[in-house]
Parts: structure tokens; C-alpha cells; sequence
């Protein structure tokens, strides 16, 4: 079985499309059509369908395909750790090292990512810029070595090192009514509009969980995987939102309401993760041990005062 067919079966089934599998790697339509063909023909059997649903088509998994996409999966991910490996007899000195990194959480990991370039200038660093869902899905299939993802998280399939704990925080128009309260409760956001994290954010999910449990369903009115474009959508009246602590203490409290919520509170807390069963690479545990240093207890002080907000952007 030739690895770049099966990798191309594993990427249409994770993008549910051939156009993005083909644009994730970096080849044409065809080609990746062709992979899927081969695979199929070398088995002997269907691995998908194409269903026509209203106006487009949905990709539906024979018995046969989603066993070769989930065994496919640790292939892959065989694969790599094996190439990580010879390459890692060499030196930590060079090379590279894959690392997926939140949009929300990425200012946050400035100072590690500055003091590894520092000790390993000819390492190069591939940020792999996402959600924390995505991050976990390129974890396992070993697309990445470590990545950034909220907690909590399966501890079966993954080891994790906590870097932060913070609080998610209504932010308003200054001129909204919750100007001067010390806290809100989740529940009177009810009838608000949000605006939220993109699709596919396990941030976003937690929120809407939170949300039911408060008693309804949030009222999504725009979406960003950017913080301060959600904040300047805030601004100019789209609707409210919930950052996490950090992020609060940036924005200019003359522009915004910003408080605590309470009942539930929504927490977020990141850490760097890595596959429980995989090889890690000198230059992997040297970043580690980094991001302990830095943002773990007992920390940079600078750094963590930075990473908390208390060196405002402009």
C-alpha cells in the first residue's frame, strides 16, 4: 500500500471534500482522486460513496473505509514518528519542529517561541495555526509533535503540560447595561447577540455548553478566530462577547464594559499536549522544558506579567 495514496484518502475524509484534500496537499483535484482510485483498486473494494444532499455532496464511509481510515490514521502517524526519529540521531542543533499554535492562545506562547530561537537558531519552528480541535486531530495523526490545546482533553491518547488558567470575561460597548456591575450571570446574556470564536473552536463549544446549561441557546451574530477583531466587532455594536482574561486587560476601558461571569464561570485553560504513545525529539523536549520554565509555576516573572496582560499592546 503506497503511503501517498492512503494520505490522500485520510485528508479527503478529514475535509469531507477532494478540492480541500487537494489544497491541503499541495497537489491537483485528480491527483487526489487518482490516490483514492489506487487505494480502492489495491483493496478491491469501495472505501466511499458520494451522496447527493440538496445542493452539494456528502462523502459517506463503506465498512471498509472507515476501518482503513481509522488504522490509516496510525499508519500515518507510524510514518512519521519513524522519520522524526532517524532524523533525531542526528543533532538537536538543526532541523525542525512542528508546534500547533491556537490563534487565540498565540501571543501567549511569544516569549517560549522567542527564547527557543534564542538557544536554536537553526531549528525552524512550523506553526501550525488552527483550533485546539484541529491541533488534536494533527496530534494523532502525527502531523505535529506538540500543540496548544484547551483542557480538558482525552488523557488516554494524550500527555499535556499546563501553561495557563484564566477566566472568560464579558466584554460590551461601554454604554451597554451592564456598565458598572461587578459581575454578570450567564443566564441574563440570553437574549444578547454573540459574537464568537470560529466554527470548529473547542472554545466556542465550551461556551455553547455553558450557555444551555445556563438555560439557552447563545444568538451568534458574527465570528472570529481573532481576538481583537472580535473585540472591534464588539466596538461597533454587533454584538457581546467572552475573552479570556488576557486579552481583557489589553482593550481600553473607556471603549468597553468588561466584567466577570458567573453562574456557570467558563474557564480556559491551555496547555502543550503530545501524543501519549509518541517519540518526542530532542528539539520537542527542549521546548518543553522552555514553556515549564517560562509559563509554569515559578516562571519568567516579565514574561508570565506580559503573557497576563500587564504590557498593554497599542
Amino acid at each position: 500500500m503506497e503511503l501517498r495514496a492512503l494520505r490522500g484518502f485520510v485528508e479527503v475524509v478529514r475535509q469531507q471534500s477532494f478540492t480541500a484534500a487537494a489544497e491541503a496537499l499541495f497537489v491537483t483535484q485528480p491527483t487526489v482522486s487518482k490516490m483514492v482510485k489506487a487505494l480502492e483498486d489495491e483493496l478491491g473494494t469501495p472505501l466511499m460513496l458520494r451522496e447527493e444532499r440538496g445542493m452539494g455532496r456528502r462523502l459517506q464511509l463503506t465498512d471498509a473505509g472507515r476501518v482503513v481510515f481509522e488504522r490509516g490514521q496510525d499508519v500515518l502517524a507510524a510514518h512519521a514518528r519513524l522519520q522524526q526519529e532517524l532524523a533525531d540521531l542526528e543533532t538537536v542543533s538543526r532541523g525542525e519542529l512542528s508546534i500547533g499554535i491556537p490563534p487565540l492562545g498565540g501571543d501567549l506562547f511569544i516569549p517560549v517561541i522567542g527564547a527557543f530561537h534564542q538557544h536554536y537558531p537553526d531549528i525552524e519552528m512550523k506553526l501550525f495555526e488552527t483550533g485546539s480541535r484541529a491541533i488534536q486531530q494533527a496530534l494523532l495523526a502525527g502531523e505535529i509533535e506538540l500543540g496548544a490545546v484547551l483542557l480538558p482533553v482525552d488523557p488516554t491518547v494524550l500527555d499535556v503540560l499546563p501553561v495557563c488558567h484564566y477566566q472568560l470575561r464579558l466584554i460590551a460597548p461601554r454604554d451597554s447595561r451592564w456598565e458598572g456591575r461587578a459581575s454578570v450571570g450567564l443566564g441574563e446574556l440570553r437574549d444578547e447577540p454573540f459574537v464568537f470564536y470560529g466554527e470548529g473552536f473547542a472554545l466556542s463549544e465550551f461556551v455553547i455548553a455553558a450557555c444551555r446549561r445556563a438555560g439557552f441557546t447563545p444568538k451568534i451574530a458574527g465570528r472570529s478566530s481573532q481576538w481583537d477583531f472580535i473585540a472591534s466587532m464588539v466596538d461597533n455594536g454587533v454584538g457581546i462577547a467572552l475573552l479570556p482574561e488576557p486579552f481583557c486587560a489589553r482593550l481600553d476601558p473607556k471603549r468597553f464594559v468588561i466584567t466577570d461571569v458567573r453562574d456557570p464561570e467558563i474557564p480556559w485553560d491551555l496547555a502543550m499536549a503530545w501524543r501519549r504513545d509518541s517519540y518526542l525529539s530532542h528539539a520537542a523536549r527542549r521546548w518543553l522544558a522552555l514553556a515549564r520554565d517560562i509559563l509554569g509555576p515559578g516562571g519568567d516573572g516579565e514574561a508570565k506579567a506580559a503573557i497576563a496582560g500587564g504590557a498593554r499592546r497599542t
